[in-house]
């Protein structure tokens, strides 16, 4: 019986790890050390063997735990006492962690959105906008993954559904099966790294990084990366056209309505100048509708109106003055206003004295004279002017704004350029094609942006603009008539499944990391880093390879849970901030999806491709956009402001 390729190298990386374990123990001078350091390699075993990661992590850490507290006790009902005692605190402390709270609610919204049919709009629509580059369907592949992995962020889900829609279409039209299968797979693991992303949550509520940042962080990176897929694929496209092949003009083009040819045949080539050439022909152009010409109108004067009402919001931001409030001096901090005698000071030596004898006696009335309530010492008598003049100096201020800066006017000239080409190459079907991107793209972008939008400028916190994500892809299907109760049960049992799955491996590491720290495997770890004299930079290059090897047999999810822990302590030593390790991190786990043999994404397509098409193939497929990760990890170490540009723009 032959075994199959995959089953072979899984059992080859079982058989150095066992190796390494065999040789490189101190059998001799076993410590506590060394005993979590067999812990975490028997925990990588296990996980290569098919055991669930969750439970596989708990049932460890709770036998580790044990055996750390007995060998510091010896008394057995007591080491089983503390290790229950932790199991307990462990999963209450995740229980509670607020971060998780958005992950349901994301992977809520994913599952409504993937079935609100959304995508094969988006592909046809996008096939057409980009139908007159090179390799146009891997470029429009690429793009509708990214953006539906946005919306979404399931692998599974977007692979497949490309797999389905994509593929057949692709090889159709004489592209290779090793690019049709490595656009789909690559663009479909974007969504673990575009936010709103659930992996960028494990590894905040992991580390504690905050997952507002990692968001505002991991967007550019992204974007980065799908743009090179892109370029990528150009590339391809015109050094080889053998593998993708370009389109034919039959397939380029858009039918026109009646209307639309009606209005095409006027003698106008633009669609802006030939509806409002329309507008004051009265009685010439009976054949088109008024109602129709209206609703043309609207849809090709929006991306005006949107850059109009974005220019006013910049213009507002950029302008608007700071506000000063002119605080009275003795209230200021530092002035000395709440340190003369007459404030409060510490009592007597004496302690608390009795109240006088007899009975109390009413306060005086506010018409006694001298006698009467008066002021508290140290009051200023100007309170009140002070007070009024602090009120008005906000209106005052606010009276004159500020001047706009130079880079406004770049901004607005920049918005102008692009209306201008936008409207010069808008013809009559590009006008089809534009209503097609308008019923498909644009309702999944504003819902993102809604989204994404709500936690960048802090009016929301994730779990709160996951809440507003869920509602916003509820009314997605339901505008789509998508929304019944089979597509409401499928997709809250789903988000039940996956949200049980993230909790209990969280739950599985807490419990794992308590018995690795008390085992003292975390300090052996850091002794031995410590002592190799490693600069930031060979630290980095190490965490990343080590990062990357680990992809090959392991999921994204065993490699946050199990060895983040280990590698962010020591982030401070090499004077590395946690945010940026974190987006490094978050491009190189993009090979979990792509790298055999537990490359998921593979799978996932192999399920839905053609008979003809490998497993071989769509694995050699996959191996150069993981080069291109590469690349862009090392874009992203050599300039650092791709990643840490918006969130210290906006937090820092």
């Amino acid at each position: 019986m032959k075994i199959h390729k995959a089953l072979w190298f899984g059992l080859s990386c079982i058989a150095i790890v066992l190796l390494m374990i065999a040789f490189l123990t101190p059998w001799g001078e076993l410590t506590t050390g060394h005993i979590g350091l067999l812990m975490l390699a028997l925990i990588v075993v296990a996980i290569m063997l098919g055991f669930p990661t969750a439970f596989t992590l708990m049932g460890m850490g709770v036998l580790f735990t044990f055996l750390a507290y007995y060998m510091q006790s010896a008394d057995a009902g007591r080491s089983i006492g503390q290790t229950l005692d932790l199991m307990v605190q462990r999963t209450y402390a995740t229980m509670t962690n607020d971060s998780l709270i958005s992950i349901p609610l994301f992977v809520f919204m994913g599952y409504l959105v993937e079935r609100a049919n959304l995508i094969e709009k988006l592909f046809r629509s996008m096939h057409l906008a980009l139908a007159r580059l090179p390799g146009a369907l891997a470029v429009a592949t690429l793009a509708t993954c990214a953006i539906f992995a946005t919306a979404t962020g399931i692998v599974g889900a977007v692979v497949t559904l490309m797999g389905l829609l994509a593929m057949p279409a692709m090889l159709k039209a004489g592209y290779s099966v090793r690019l049709t299968a490595g656009s789909i797979t690559a663009g479909g693991c974007l969504g673990i790294l575009l936010p709103p992303s659930v992996m960028l949550i494990v590894y905040g509520a992991t580390t504690g990084v905050s997952v507002v940042q990692l968001y505002a962080g991991a967007l550019f990176p992204g974007i980065m990366l799908a743009g090179l897929y892109m370029l990528y694929v150009i590339l391809v496209a015109k050094l080889r056209p053998d593998m993708a092949p370009p389109l034919p003009l039959n397939e380029r083009g858009v039918p026109l309505p009646p209307e639309t040819r009606a209005l095409a045949a006027t003698g106008y080539t633009r669609a802006l100048t030939g509806m409002v050439a329309a507008l004051f022909k009265g009685r010439r152009n009976r054949d088109v509708p008024l109602g129709f010409l209206l609703r043309n109108m609207a849809t090709a004067l929006a991306p005006l109106a949107l850059v109009l009402l974005l220019v006013a919001v910049v213009h507002h931001g950029v302008t608007r003055p700071q506000v000063v409030y002119d605080i009275p001096a003795e209230l200021q901090l530092g002035s000395g206003g709440f340190d003369t005698g007459s404030g409060l000071s510490e009592p007597d030596a004496g302690g608390l004295a009795e109240p006088p004898s007899g009975e109390l006696a009413e306060p005086p009335s506010p018409d006694a004279g001298a006698s009467g309530l008066t002021e508290p010492p140290g009051t200023p008598a100007a309170s009140a002017p002070a007070a009024a003049t602090a009120a008005a100096a906000p209106a005052e201020t606010a009276a004159a704004s500020l001047a706009a800066p130079k880079g406004f006017w770049i901004f607005v000239a920049i918005c102008a350029a692009m209306l201008v080409v936008f409207y010069a190459a808008l013809t009559w079907a590009r006008l089809e094609i534009f209503k097609m991107l308008m019923s498909s793209f644009f309702p999944l972008a504003v819902m993102i942006a809604a989204v994404l939008g709500s936690i960048a400028f802090g009016l929301a916190t994730p779990s709160e603009a996951a809440a507003m994500g869920a509602m916003g892809g509820a009314l997605l299907a339901l505008a789509y008539r998508r929304l019944n109760l089979p597509v409401l049960r499928e997709s809250v049992f789903l988000t039940a499944k996956t949200s049980a799955m993230v909790c209990w491996l969280f739950v599985g590491s807490s419990i794992f990391s308590a018995a690795f720290a008390l085992l003292g495997g975390q300090r052996i770890i850091e002794d031995w880093v410590l002592s190799l004299g490693l600069t930031p930079i060979q630290f980095l290059l190490l965490a990343q390879v080590i990062i990357f090897l680990l992809g090959w047999p392991l999921e994204w999810t065993e490699i946050i849970v199990i060895f983040m822990p280990i590698f962010v302590p020591l982030l401070n030593a090499f004077g590395i901030d946690p945010l940026f390790f974190g987006l490094l991190v978050a491009l190189n786990l993009q090979t979990a999806f792509l790298s055999p043999p537990v490359a998921m994404s593979a799978f996932y397509l192999k399920g839905v491709s053609p008979p003809h098409v490998t497993l071989n193939q769509i694995f050699l497929g996959m191996m150069p956009f993981m080069g291109i990760q590469v690349v862009a990890i090392f874009l992203l170490y050599m300039f650092p402001g791709i990643g840490m540009w918006l969130p210290t723009v906006l937090y820092r």
